[in-house]
C-alpha cells in the first residue's frame, strides 16, 4: 500500500509507510528465495523492534487523544503477536519448521497491520491534528527509535514507570547480545544478495564499521560515522594492499568567495601538467546536503584528474540544517561562476570547463546548468550525473525495489531530506531541486550529459527519467546502468572493478566533449546512444 495523500520527510506517516516499504521488500527477498535469510530476518526483526516501540510510545497516545483509543488498543494488540513471532524467529534456525512456520504468520500479520495503518489509522491522525503536527508527532517518533531496544520484548508492559525501567534494562542486554552474537555487523548491510561479490564485500565491512543504520542516528552521531570510502581502505588494510591515494600534480584548498561567506574549494592538478591550459572539471560531492566532505570524495576526483588529464575543482559547499537550502545550490552556482573568471589563474582553460557529481552533487551539478542557461551566461561543455537526485518526490519503481538498499535506503532518504529543507518544506518543488518537472523549453540547449545509475539504488527510475527528458528536449544524452551495484560506488575503483570502469567511462565522456568544444552544443543532431546496461 501507498498513503493516499501527500505527506513531506519527518512527517510520522511519512516516516511509517517508509518503514512499511522496506519491511515489505525484505519479505519479498525472503518470499523469492534471495538473499541471506539469517540476515534478513535480523534486519526484520531489529526494523519491526524498533518500529512497533516509536508507535507505542507516539502514535497510539496520539490516536487515543483523538477518541480513537479503540484502534490504539488494537494495534498494540497486534504488535503483541507479532513481538511473540519475531522472539521465535530470534531464537529458531532458517529452515526449520518452527523458524519458517513464525515467518509466515510473521509476514502476514506484518502486512495486516501495514493495510490497517495506512487505510484507516495514518489518515484518521492527520485529518484530526493537521499537517503540522504531524511534523512533530514525526520528530518525537525518530527520537523514541534512538533509545528503543533492538529486540522484541512482549512480556513489558505497554504503559506505565514499571514499563520505562524494563525497557531500560532490556536495551542494555540487546546491545550486549547483538555484539557478542554478531547481530550488530549485519543491520547496515544489503542482505538482497543482489549484489556482486565486490559490492557486497565493501558493505559488509562498512556495516561493521558504523554505529548504527544513519537514518536512525542523530545528525551529530551519523556525520562521525565512517563512509564507504572508509570501509575501501579497510578492505585494502584486511588485503595488505597500499592505502596511499591516487597519486595526482596537486591537490590544494583555496579560498573562493560565496554568497554566505568564503568558501573552500579543493584544486587538483594532473601529474606532469605544462604551462599550457589544461581543461576544468568542477566535481560536486553527495551526502544528501548534510553528511560528508571532499575528504570522502577524494578518491572520485583523483580518478577523473589522471583518467581526463583536466584539472578538477570540488567546492566544499555549507551543510544543512546549519545552512539549509538553497544554501549549497547557492555556493555550488557561485563556485561555476568564479571558476569561469579564475580557471587561467589555476592553469586552466576557461572554454573548457566541464561539470559533474554524485548524489545530491548531481543534482546541484544539474541545477547550475539549468540556472546559467536560464541567465544566458557561458555553459559547460558537459555534465556528468551519477547516480543523480532529479526529484524531491519518491518517484518510480526504484524507489521500491531499492528500498532496503544500502548505503542509502529509503528511509535515509526521507531523513537527509528532512534536514536539508528544515523549515523551509515549501522548496522541495522549488526548480533548483525538484528538475523532473522542467519544461522542455527549459531544457533544451543543455550540455552533452552522462548520467550513471545502479540497480540497487532509490535513485535509479529517476535518473532514467531525467535522462528520457533531456533527450525529449534535443539534449545529447547518455544512460549507463550498473549492475550489481549500490548507490556511491563511483569513487571505489581501487576495490570495485564496476567503480573503475565506470570512471573510465566517465573520462571518456569528458574528453570527447572537450575535443569537440566550443562545437559540442547547442544540439547539432548527432545520434543518441541508447541507455546500456553493464554487468
Amino acid at each position: 500500500m501507498t498513503l493516499p495523500y501527500a505527506t513531506l520527510p519527518g512527517d510520522l506517516d511519512h516516516l511509517i509507510a517508509d518503514e512499511h516499504v522496506v519491511a515489505n521488500r525484505l519479505f519479498e527477498h525472503l518470499e523469492a528465495g534471495r538473499g541471506d535469510r539469517r540476515m534478513l530476518v535480523d534486519q526484520v526483526s531489529y526494523g519491526r523492534a524498533l518500529h512497533a516501540h516509536a508507535e507505542e510510545e507516539v502514535l497510539y497516545p496520539a490516536l487515543a487523544e483523538i477518541g480513537a483509543a479503540a484502534d490504539a488498543e488494537e494495534g498494540r494488540g497486534e504488535h503483541q503477536a507479532l513481538k511473540r513471532l519475531l522472539v521465535l524467529l530470534d531464537h529458531a534456525d532458517p529452515g526449520s519448521r518452527e523458524f519458517e512456520r513464525a515467518l509466515n504468520k510473521l509476514i502476514g500479520g506484518v502486512r495486516h497491520h501495514i493495510e490497517k495503518e495506512e487505510r484507516e489509522f495514518l489518515p484518521a491522525l492527520r485529518r484530526a491534528v493537521g499537517a503540522q503536527e504531524m511534523g512533530r508527532l514525526g520528530e518525537r517518533y525518530l527520537a523514541a527509535k534512538g533509545w528503543a531496544p533492538a529486540r522484541s520484548h512482549p512480556t513489558v508492559p505497554p504503559t506505565g514507570r514499571r514499563r520505562r525501567l524494563m525497557l531500560g534494562a532490556a536495551g542494555f542486554m540487546d546491545k550486549v547480545r547483538d555484539r557478542v552474537s554478531g547481530r550488530s555487523n549485519v543491520l547496515s548491510t544489503d542482505a538482497s544478495w543482489l549484489l556482486d561479490t565486490q559490492a557486497q564485500r565493501i558493505l559488509d565491512t562498512w556495516s561493521r564499521l558504523v554505529l548504527a543504520p544513519y537514518e536512525l542516528l542523530t545528525l551529530e552521531q551519523a556525520r562521525q560515522q565512517p563512509s564507504l570510502a572508509d570501509a575501501a581502505m579497510e578492505i585494502l588494510r584486511q588485503d595488505g594492499r597500499p592505502t596511499d591515494p591516487e597519486e595526482v600534480g596537486s591537490a590544494a584548498d583555496v579560498t573562493v568567495p560565496g554568497p554566505g561567506g568564503d568558501l573552500v574549494v579543493r584544486v587538483y592538478k594532473p601529474l606532469g601538467q605544462t604551462s599550457d591550459p589544461v581543461p576544468v572539471v568542477m566535481w560536486v560531492h553527495g551526502g544528501g546536503w548534510t553528511l560528508f566532505t571532499n575528504d570522502d570524495y577524494d578518491a572520485s576526483c583523483r580518478a577523473l584528474v589522471n583518467r581526463t588529464g583536466a584539472i578538477v575543482v570540488s567546492p566544499e559547499y555549507r551543510k544543512a540544517p546549519e545552512h539549509v537550502f538553497p544554501a549549497a545550490h547557492e555556493d555550488v552556482l557561485a563556485t561555476y561562476r568564479w571558476l569561469l573568471t579564475n580557471a587561467t589563474g589555476l592553469g586552466g582553460d576557461a572554454s573548457h570547463i566541464a561539470i559533474g557529481g554524485e548524489g545530491v552533487g548531481a543534482n546541484m551539478a544539474a541545477a547550475t546548468c539549468c540556472q546559467l542557461k536560464q541567465a544566458g551566461e557561458p555553459l559547460p561543455v558537459a555534465q556528468v550525473l551519477v547516480c543523480p537526485l532529479t526529484t524531491t518526490a519518491q518517484y518510480g519503481a526504484s524507489m521500491w525495489d531499492a528500498a532496503d538498499a544500502r548505503p542509502l535506503n529509503r528511509p535515509l532518504l526521507s531523513w537527509m531530506m528532512m534536514h536539508a529543507f528544515r523549515g523551509v518544506t515549501d522548496s522541495l518543488k522549488d526548480p533548483r531541486v525538484d528538475l523532473l518537472p522542467l519544461s522542455v523549453q527549459g531544457l533544451a540547449g543543455l550540455p552533452p550529459t552522462l548520467i550513471v545509475t545502479t540497480d540497487r539504488d532509490v535513485l535509479q527510475s529517476q535518473g532514467d527519467e531525467w535522462c528520457a527528458r533531456l533527450e525529449a528536449a534535443g539534449v545529447r544524452a547518455t544512460s549507463v546502468r550498473y549492475g550489481g551495484v549500490m548507490h556511491d560506488f563511483f569513487g571505489l575503483a581501487a576495490v570495485l572493478d564496476k567503480a573503475a570502469h565506470a570512471q573510465e567511462e566517465v573520462a571518456l565522456h569528458l574528453r570527447q566533449a572537450f575535443e569537440a568544444a566550443p562545437a559540442a552544443h547547442p544540439f547539432d543532431g548527432a545520434p543518441m546512444r541508447r541507455p546500456k546496461v553493464i554487468g
